[in-house]
């Protein structure tokens, strides 16, 4: 609605009949004098505001809106920071007003400049429209588009979200399985922080980055010579988590030795620091993650069954990228703006060819890959909008028909890995892979269906 004042046709009202017109109004309106204090006001502002009008009448306006960043920039400038001038375009602030009763109101308020008028001492007229409602509805459609640092808004997002809400208040362990680069660690960090532990420490170990020797050390501490080198007693990750959630990322990576220790601390709730005899308690919500198949690794004698299902009693699967495709839009604009508060380029934005390439690559690396994707095509474009020559060459490909269909890589379909007869030709294989995935190891293995140890050693054999 469009507040128009028109000071003469005020100055032929009546005072109650004026009063009788502004009272009809939905819209809050103060009237200021040049000194910024209220000359008028209607029943709609003292409504949004919580006082009665004799209450407001004669009050600067800066003190009614005290605290707010209206207020603030007001009494910086003395003047209303509402009205530049007559030429400059309305200036809208949204705030948040206390009012005297302890409720919040949301508020969107303008300034209308008044033409000088001899009868009427008003300067100008401060418009407020209670956007209360407005706020809940977009509260909560961002309840359904996003859960902490998730994004997706498709039936599967919504579906993990259910999950994650309903298993947050559990102490029970979770275990998360998915692809690389799916967000499991976000999950982690949702569930903790939809939990009844969430002022409690959030503890995220990498199992894979670290040796057996160190994993266990930083799992369950250690005493002062305990080992060459261990000047100190140090505590280990379990007691950091005390009161608290504990992520062990990539589970499946833990030798059995391990997996022996941390089934018992599971068990019996304690730990046995390295060098010491005696049990500490410990009161830790277990997260686990992976991204391999452990129930093959069981069959395999991999992994400890015990073990497994121990860890496996809330388990959570998390969608791969390729089977959410409509939340790429929303991701991808995600990931751009915080790409381009990175860089420091503002108003970055994706073309539409741009963003339909996006939507009909399979992502591979899922949500990391795409992060990876983005930030090459920032690096590579010249202004604010990503154009599809911007986009790594293998997502451009997928958006250019081809006369004839091109066969997918074998060695990134196959279920496992079986070696080729000649040395030479492995490498080829593993050293494309390796390419592809810009050196990344664990997701070369992935593809490559071996584990990262034998990654690790063909690589090895090969520059030894």
């Amino acid at each position: 609605m469009t507040f128009i004042v028109n000071v003469q046709v005020l100055t032929m009202m009546t005072i109650p009949m004026l009063k009788l017109f502004l009272d009809s109004l939905e819209e809050g309106v103060l009237f200021l004098d040049k000194n910024r204090k209220v000359v008028a006001v209607n029943r709609a502002a003292t409504q949004m505001i919580g006082h009665e009008d004799e209450n407001l009448v004669n009050l600067l306006c800066p003190s009614i809106f005290k605290g707010t960043e209206c207020a603030q920039a007001c009494e910086k400038r003395g003047s209303c920071a509402l009205t530049p001038d007559w030429n400059a375009s309305d200036i809208i602030q949204n705030i948040v007003l206390q009012r005297p009763d302890d409720t919040s109101v949301f508020l969107r308020m303008w300034a209308i400049l008044l033409p000088p008028a001899e009868s009427l001492p008003l300067y100008c007229a401060i418009i407020l429209r209670d956007r209360s409602h407005e706020v809940e509805l977009e509260q909560e459609v961002t309840e359904r588009m996003q859960l902490g640092s998730m994004v997706g808004h498709s039936p599967a997002m919504q579906k993990l979200y259910s999950q994650i809400l309903r298993s947050a208040p559990s102490d029970a362990s979770v275990l998360l399985t998915g692809e690389s680069g799916t967000g499991k660690e976000l999950v982690a960090k949702a569930l903790h922080d939809n939990s009844d532990r969430c002022k409690g420490p959030y503890v995220p170990v990498h199992c894979a980055s670290l040796p057996e020797n160190l994993l266990e050390s930083e799992l369950f501490g250690y005493s002062k010579g305990a080992f060459t080198g261990a000047t100190l007693a140090k505590i280990g990750r379990f007691e950091a988590a005390e009161g608290g959630t504990l992520l062990l990322d990539e589970i499946g990576e833990i030798p059995l030795g391990t997996q022996v220790k941390l089934l018992r601390v599971l068990q019996e709730r304690e730990v046995v620091r390295l060098g010491e005899n005696h049990a500490r308690p410990v009161d830790v919500r277990v997260i686990a993650a992976t991204h391999r198949n452990l129930t093959a690794m069981v069959e395999r004698g991999e992994f400890r069954e015990d073990l497994y299902y121990r860890l496996r009693v809330l388990p959570l699967h998390i969608p791969a990228l390729r089977d959410r495709k409509e939340d790429i839009a929303m991701l991808a604009n995600k990931l751009l703006n915080d790409l381009g508060n990175r860089y420091k380029r503002d108003n970055m934005r994706l073309a539409h060819e741009t963003l339909l390439a996006l939507e009909a690559y399979d992502w591979p690396g899922n949500i990391r890959q795409l992060f990876n994707a983005l930030e090459y095509a920032v690096v590579n474009a010249d202004g604010p909008n990503i154009l599809l020559p911007h986009l790594p060459p293998e997502v451009q490909l997928v958006s250019q028909p081809s006369p004839v269909a091109r066969s997918p890589e074998p060695m990134l379909v196959r279920p496992y890995y079986r070696r080729p007869q000649q040395t030479e030709n492995e490498m080829e294989v593993i050293a494309r892979v390796l390419a592809e995935t810009g050196g990344n190891k664990a997701e070369a293995a992935r593809r490559l269906g071996m584990s990262r140890t034998s990654l690790w050693k063909r690589l090895k054999q090969n520059h030894g």
